[in-house]
């Protein structure tokens, strides 16, 4: 079972248990599009998205190809279900230039909770081995961030996407195979605490791609000798794409859906 549908069940399981009904989400109408707005997607746009939080990449994708009638259409770079944030949409011919936009440098802020770890590295699963933290200082987690600077070693989360074998390590992690990512090289250009309000610290980082700030929540909690784990993520800029310039989903199909009367509200890029 894929990731995202995986994450989709584990959601809705979570709001059962809260007692909580999950709101079933109903299945909208499609609305023809302007020909002449359609066209322009079709030849080819870049679009910045703010995706929402518990939505997967593919759940962009997927809704924005209903709005917009078109199959050529990808995201350069995936932001997992528990992180908001930049997605770089491609649609017509800039599609050809994913993998450009993907290897640029990417910047997140978010907050690490110290004291616990959880198998996934975030919240996708539950806090365990808790420990103390109240020995630490400000000075000390400051300075616990320089090992995690320049260029380093990195192994991923097992839980994540990448591919053994042609398997992705998340479906051998769920199904107890014992799995070891190998290490791979990235570099972080800047990892700066922002606020520290224990348990939880506020970051910034600059990174490389390839790089899994999961990772590098587990290991600066590592470092610290008390774990730590991903408890938010927002990325904010890829490459000179700014979050602060992304359309949420409401704002996109607002631009792109004929208006009551009929008439067509504009391109919204």
């Amino acid at each position: 079972m894929a990731r995202k549908e995986t994450y989709r069940l584990r959601y809705t399981d979570k709001l059962v248990e809260a007692g909580e009904a999950p709101v079933k989400q109903q299945r909208k109408e499609r609305v023809p599009i302007d020909p002449a707005i359609q066209l322009s997607y079709l030849e080819g746009k870049v679009i910045l998205v703010d995706k929402p939080l518990h939505w997967t990449s593919f759940d962009v994708v997927r809704r924005m190809r209903s709005i917009l009638q078109i199959k050529k259409i990808g995201h350069a770079g995936t932001l997992d279900p528990l992180a908001t944030g930049l997605l770089i949409v491609c649609t017509g011919k800039f599609t050809k230039k994913i993998n450009e936009y993907m290897a640029q440098e990417k910047e997140y802020t978010g907050h690490i909770t110290l004291g616990a770890v959880t198998p996934t590295f975030d919240l996708e699963s539950e806090p365990v081995q808790l420990k103390d933290y109240s020995f630490l200082t400000d000075e000390m987690i400051h300075a616990a961030t320089a090992p995690f600077k320049g260029t380093i070693e990195q192994f991923p989360p097992i839980f994540s996407a990448i591919k053994k074998d042609g398997v992705a390590l998340y479906e051998l992690a769920r199904r107890g195979v014992a799995v070891q990512p190998e290490a791979r090289k990235i570099n972080i250009y800047q990892f700066e605490i922002t606020g520290i309000t224990l348990p939880v610290i506020s970051f910034k980082v600059v990174c490389s791609t390839g790089t899994y700030i999961r990772s590098l929540a587990n290991d600066f909690g590592a470092g610290l000798g008390c774990g730590g784990y991903l408890s938010s993520l927002r990325r904010t800029r890829i490459g000179e794409y700014e979050a602060s310039n992304a359309l949420t989903m409401e704002q996109f199909e607002e631009g792109i859906t004929p208006a009551p009367e009929g008439e067509l509200s504009g391109d919204p890029v």
